[in-house]
C-alpha cells in the first residue's frame, strides 16, 4: 500500500492504467494500492478520463456493477497522427532510399522505438473494437510493427517463420505466390503458437499485391483460424486491381509509382485517415 499526495497519485494511476491497455481493472485495486476510498479513486479517474480525451490520447472506459472496473484504451486521433505520418512520407521519398527493382531501404524506420510506438498505436487504435487474440506477422521487418501492435492492445505475437525451426517444435507449412515477382515460396508456424480457431490482426511492414499476406492467411486456415484485421505500414498503390490480391486492409503510407531512372516516387498517407472519418 503506498501513500501518495493526490497529484502523485494521479501520475501513478495514469502510469498504471497505460501499462495495462484493454485490462478491466477493479477499483478495489487501486484502493488497496493507494490505501484511499474507493469515492477518491472514482474522483482521479474521472480526472484521468477528461485528459485522455482532451488529448486525445486514449478513452477510459468505466464498467460498474461488483465484476466492473476501468479499463484503458489507447488511441490515435487523425489530427494526431496525420503530420507523423506526413513526416514519414517525407523520409520516404527521399532518393537514396530507392534500391534497383523497385524496392526501397525502410530498415532504419523500422528500428526507431519511438516512431514504432506511435505506429503500434495508430494500428491499436483502428482496431481497438474488433475482437483479437493475437498479433501476427512474417519474419523480419514486420516484427518491430506486430509487437509495437501488441504492446498497444496487450496481446501476444505470433511470428510466422520463412523456414521451419527445430526449437519450436512440429509446425504446418505452405507455399505461396509472392504477388510481386510471381514466385513460390514457403511460410511455417509452429503448431504451439497458435490457439485453433483464434481471432487474428496480421501486420506488415510492407505490401504490394498482398501475396504474403494472402499466404498468412491461408496458413491460419489451417489452424481454423480467422483474420481479425489486416494493417500494412506502407502499401503500393502501383498495382491494378486485378492484380491485388487483398482488398480490406488498414495502411499508414501509399507509395506510387516509382521512377527508378529519375530516383523519384510519390508518397502519401494511406486509407487509416479514410477509415477514421
Amino acid at each position: 500500500m503506498k501513500k501518495l499526495k493526490r497529484s502523485a497519485r494521479l501520475v501513478e494511476m495514469t502510469q498504471y492504467l497505460m501499462s495495462k491497455p484493454h485490462t478491466l481493472i477493479p477499483l478495489t485495486t487501486f484502493a488497496e494500492r493507494y490505501g484511499a476510498a474507493k469515492s477518491s479513486i472514482s474522483e482521479d479517474l474521472a480526472i484521468i478520463k477528461e485528459v485522455c480525451e482532451s488529448e486525445e490520447t486514449g478513452e477510459l472506459l468505466t464498467l460498474a456493477g461488483a465484476a466492473g472496473g476501468v479499463k484503458y484504451i489507447p488511441k490515435s486521433s487523425p489530427d494526431k497522427a496525420l503530420p507523423l505520418v506526413q513526416t514519414l512520407c517525407a523520409q520516404l521519398e527521399q532518393p537514396d532510399r530507392m534500391l534497383p527493382g523497385g524496392y526501397y531501404y525502410i530498415t532504419d524506420i523500422l528500428g526507431q522505438p519511438g516512431l514504432m510506438n506511435d505506429i503500434g498505436r495508430m494500428f491499436a487504435s483502428a482496431f481497438a473494437n474488433h475482437d483479437i487474440d493475437v498479433v501476427m506477422t512474417v519474419e523480419t521487418k514486420g516484427i518491430p510493427i506486430a509487437y509495437a501492435t501488441a504492446a498497444h492492445l496487450n496481446l501476444p505475437v505470433v511470428l510466422v517463420r520463412r523456414d521451419h525451426v527445430v526449437t519450436e517444435g512440429s509446425a504446418v507449412s505452405i507455399n505461396y505466390v509472392s504477388g510481386s515477382q510471381k514466385s513460390i515460396h514457403t511460410m511455417t508456424l509452429a503448431r504451439r503458437a497458435l490457439k485453433e480457431r483464434s481471432r487474428v490482426l496480421v501486420v506488415d511492414d510492407f505490401m504490394r499485391a498482398g501475396g504474403t499476406i494472402n499466404g498468412m492467411m491461408d496458413l491460419l486456415h489451417e489452424f481454423n483460424a480467422t483474420v481479425a484485421g489486416v494493417g500494412v505500414l506502407v502499401e503500393s498503390e502501383d498495382v491494378s486491381n486485378d492484380e491485388r490480391l487483398l482488398h480490406d486492409y488498414v495502411s499508414l503510407v501509399r507509395v506510387g509509382t516509382i521512377d527508378s531512372r529519375n530516383r523519384q516516387m510519390s508518397v502519401k498517407p494511406g486509407n487509416y485517415f479514410d477509415k477514421q472519418e
